[in-house]
């Protein structure tokens, strides 16, 4: 029923047409867990040079999806209900790693919890709860 990175990353591409714009990329996945990468391209800085909220907040959602895909397999239909984030150091400008664990899963909703860092840190740029509303059974991999 899961879906490997690789899977998860087309079906997120093709499911969600914008998101080939900011060229993610699925790096890990595995029950419970996703991690995604925003490579850093320089449309993501906003003034003060440093990386714009909404492509951390896109980081955050998608690595969320990623975890969920990967633990119950393809759920086009899984929308975000929830999404808070804490900005908690300004961004370098370089990749963005976004680790997602689900917290708790339940048979309609999923929540979760995101560690957002710039590539070859260790502190936390921001941190993430969210979750997700998962569709009935009946419509699960519904396009």
């Amino acid at each position: 029923m899961a879906l490997t990175a690789q899977e998860i990353e087309q079906s997120i591409k093709e499911w969600v047409p914008m998101a080939k714009d900011i060229g993610f990329k699925v790096e890990e996945v595995r029950e419970g867990f996703g991690r995604v990468r925003i490579p850093f391209q320089s449309k993501h800085i906003r003034p003060g040079g440093t990386i714009s909220g909404p492509v951390m907040m896109t980081a955050a959602d998608t690595a969320m999806y990623v975890a969920i895909l990967g633990s119950l397999g393809g759920m086009a239909m899984a929308v975000t209900s929830n999404l808070n984030i804490n900005f908690l150091k300004r961004p370098e400008q370089r990749d963005l790693i976004a680790d997602a664990s689900i917290i708790k899963l339940g048979k309609r909703i999923a929540f979760c919890e995101v560690a957002i860092r710039c590539e070859g840190a260790d502190e936390l740029v921001a941190h993430v709860t969210g979750s997700y509303s998962l569709p009935p059974s009946e419509t699960i991999g519904v396009k």
